[in-house]
């Protein structure tokens, strides 16, 4: 009996012990995940936003919004890794088709996340495209990683890379903006960062148009809304952790144009959407620039292992039919009655574009090709003549006839037969996509500024209707770019 009672006595301890064990891993491994949920607060109160609007060929200033001010710039941290692992598959280190391993550190990271396990093997291609439409943290740990060694050795590098390219104010700490430990950015320098991948990673750079992405059976739709919505929207990034509130960069071309703009502190991912094609729409429409200013790049020497960009095109930028044969929209003009954008996405008013080229053969070459690759009945090769706004004339390369969604598995299937296709770009029928937008209203930008900053007011903007109501949803605790 005594024996029996014994060893009773030491299952019972046993038991005890296996439990604080578990408990204390369980606090140990979710004390991070917490952490950077709760460990910031924002400085300024809710929706009181700053924002800018840059051309992007000249990096003249359109507008711009307490620009300078510093703030948490969320997921559009994930640009300047992007930006390095463009930089990396441009020097010839790394291929779309290499595989990089996953750590216990980058499987660990909080939502957005794909779910990777630590050890399992995931192609540089999916993970950039990981990264650009679900926001997925730890797909940008897993790069960061594999680039450096370590994520904070990759935040050195991130940190060198922004200040070669005249981001003084922005330090980076981590691959996701995750806020442990917090980046700092403000709406001046995250513009110079959209328009450095832009202008320097043209090739790149149409991993931004990308609206959906498949990884092992499950669909990652992008979180940037004005995709669908905009006319002439191609990219690029958004971002939310709870102090930062809803953070945006976009890049738009209308007739020949591009623009950029970014808005960081958005009280809902509606107000920010809203309020980001108001400031685009105000700029694509000429109104006078807020200042005649240009934003700031680098023009000295090279620093150690770090590429300095300046204002001088790629000469690849010129083959870049995302940067310089996308659709040259129209302003939209009255109509009496206009299709629903639901009907427009379902017409077969869409196209896809496959190469833009310096004389008229060598595009009906491209259309003539394109066509027969894809064996396609019912459509129609086509070559729209150089735009107005060209600085070099271009003839457009397209193929007519499609829905969205057959436009889109085109320009896939067009990229995965033919390596001379990876842009590819789907052509929406902007004009009647313009017409069936409501018309913007305008937006009062002027906020009250914090108190410490209230001798600082900013220039007053025009009287508007009042802000868009926010979401009624409260607000996630952690990185979760959905909105």
């Amino acid at each position: 009996m005594i024996a029996a009672a014994s060893l009773r006595y030491a299952r019972c301890w046993l038991g005890w012990i296996v439990t604080c064990a578990a408990l204390f891993l369980v606090f140990v491994m979710g004390q991070p995940a917490f952490a950077r949920g709760h460990a910031l607060r924002s400085p300024y109160p809710p929706g009181q936003i700053s924002s800018i609007v840059i051309d992007a060929q000249t990096g003249k200033v359109l507008s711009e919004h307490d620009a300078d001010r510093s703030d948490y710039p969320a997921s559009l941290t994930k640009m300047m890794t992007l930006y390095l692992a463009f930089g990396a598959l441009e020097q010839g280190k790394i291929s779309l088709n290499d595989e990089f391993t996953v750590s216990l550190h980058g499987a660990r990271q909080a939502p957005s996340k794909l779910g990777l396990r630590p050890g399992q093997r995931i192609a540089v291609r999916d993970l950039i495209l990981a990264v650009v439409t679900h926001s997925a943290n730890d797909a940008a740990v897993t790069i960061a990683e594999n680039l450096a060694g370590s994520e904070s050795a990759f935040a050195q590098r991130m940190t060198a890379t922004a200040h070669a390219l005249g981001m003084t104010a922005t330090t980076f700490r981590n691959a996701s903006g995750l806020p442990n430990p917090p980046n700092i950015s403000t709406a001046r320098d995250l513009a110079t960062l959209a328009r450095a991948l832009w202008r320097d990673y043209p090739t790149e750079y149409h991993f931004f148009a990308t609206e959906e992405f498949t990884y092992k059976g499950a669909v990652y739709e992008t979180h940037n809304h004005l995709m669908a919505n905009f006319a002439g929207m191609d990219g690029i990034k958004t971002g939310y952790i709870h102090a930062s509130g809803f953070n945006l960069a976009a890049s738009a071309v209308r007739n020949g144009r591009r623009l950029i703009g970014v808005i960081m502190g958005g009280s809902s991912a509606r107000a920010r959407d809203l309020q980001m094609a108001g400031l685009l729409d105000t700029a694509f429409a000429g109104v006078v620039p807020a200042a005649d200013t240009t934003v700031q790049t680098a023009s000295g020497g090279d620093a150690a292992g770090v590429a300095v960009a300046t204002n001088t095109s790629s000469p690849m930028a010129t083959l870049n039919p995302v940067q310089r044969a996308e659709a040259a929209v129209p302003q939209p003009a009255v109509k009496p009655l206009t299709p629903t954008l639901r009907a427009l996405k379902k017409s077969h008013a869409w196209e896809i574009q496959v190469g833009a080229f310096g004389n008229q053969g060598a595009a009906e070459h491209a259309g003539a090709l394109a066509l027969a690759r894809l064996h396609l009945k019912g459509k129609t090769a086509l070559v729209v003549p150089p735009a107005r706004g060209d600085k070099d004339p271009l003839y457009r390369a397209r193929i007519a006839g499609f829905s969205q969604i057959e436009a889109e598995r085109a320009c896939r299937l067009l990229r995965a037969k033919v390596h001379g296709h990876k842009l590819c770009a789907v052509i929406a029928p902007v004009q009647a996509i313009a017409a069936a937008l409501p018309a913007p209203r305008p937006l009062d930008l002027h906020l009250p500024a914090p108190a410490s900053a209230s001798a600082a007011a900013a220039t007053p903007t025009p009287a508007s209707a009042p802000a868009p109501a926010t979401d009624a949803n409260p607000l996630p605790s952690v990185e979760a770019d959905k909105n």
